[in-house]
């Protein structure tokens, strides 16, 4: 069996929830509030994952998703070179929003391991509150531009113009991305993408998965990310939206001042 780093461990378990305990459902749904991530185990099969999915949220479909809403994720064979279809190859995955080239993706995101590839594999997970810090303090004028509306198109012809950075009416912020061919960018934008990859990259968490574990998510906080595999890594995902409720987007950090327009260059 393989075991994951110290600071791998203290991650999962310190967003651990034992969903057989009682109100355990409660105590989710309060965590996701307050850090928007929730670590389980003891998942060992399709029912198993189903069950919870459907416990803790309306699941909805994805285009690839099985008839009961659950996606298989693992390596085709078929799919790695194509646009948008990264997470079914072996390779790298970059930081991501689960659905980021729809008008509204879907908040929840449940992801469980089956089989755990016998190389590489791991899961990277990126909580926005922290990317949104990094910004606001190495270069204030990147926040302000990817908090500028229609600066990012994601998707393929049938996608979404969007911001990475939402800033909401009552201050809370959500988070949306993708990195991959389906992006695109405004000129304003494209010039402040290395200071956005290095603040994901300083903000990365690595874990291993086993086989039972995985991680409840709120997708328009975290973003989650692969490591290169070989072997048969097999994970199964669900998403969909909360049954309890979950004001939208999350608070920053006392640190990350509100954003306003600067005339301070930053270099990019």
């Amino acid at each position: 069996m393989r075991h994951a780093a110290a600071a791998p461990v203290a991650l999962f378990s310190g967003h651990y929830v034992n969903i057989r305990a009682p109100r355990a459902s409660d105590t989710i749904a309060a965590q996701l509030r307050e850090t928007g991530l929730v670590t389980v185990d003891g998942l060992y099969s399709r029912q198993n994952i189903l069950a919870l999915a459907s416990w803790l949220m309306a699941v909805t479909p994805h285009p690839h998703s099985a008839p009961d809403g659950l996606t298989l994720i693992r390596d085709t064979g078929s799919h790695s070179r194509r646009a948008g279809f990264a997470g079914l190859g072996s390779g790298d995955l970059q930081a991501h929003t689960e659905r980021s080239g729809i008008p509204r993706p879907p908040r929840l995101m449940l992801l469980v391991c089956l089989r755990p590839a016998p190389v590489g594999g791991d899961v990277l997970l990126v909580d926005g509150r922290d990317v949104h810090a990094r910004l606001v303090h190495s270069c204030r004028e990147a926040a302000i531009a990817f908090s500028q509306p229609r600066t990012a198109y994601f998707g393929s012809g049938t996608g979404h113009a969007t911001q990475v950075i939402t800033i909401h009416a009552d201050g809370r912020i959500s988070i949306r991305l993708r990195q991959d061919g389906l992006a695109r960018w405004s000129p304003n934008a494209q010039p402040y993408l290395p200071r956005l990859r290095g603040a994901i990259t300083d903000s990365r968490h690595r874990i291993t998965l086993q086989a039972g574990q995985g991680y409840l998510v709120d997708n328009h906080r975290w973003l989650h990310a692969r490591t290169r595999f070989s072997g048969d890594r097999q994970f199964l995902r669900a998403l969909g939206e909360p049954h309890f409720s979950l004001p939208e987007g999350f608070n920053p950090l006392p640190s990350a001042a509100p954003l306003a327009k600067t005339t301070r260059r930053c270099r990019t």
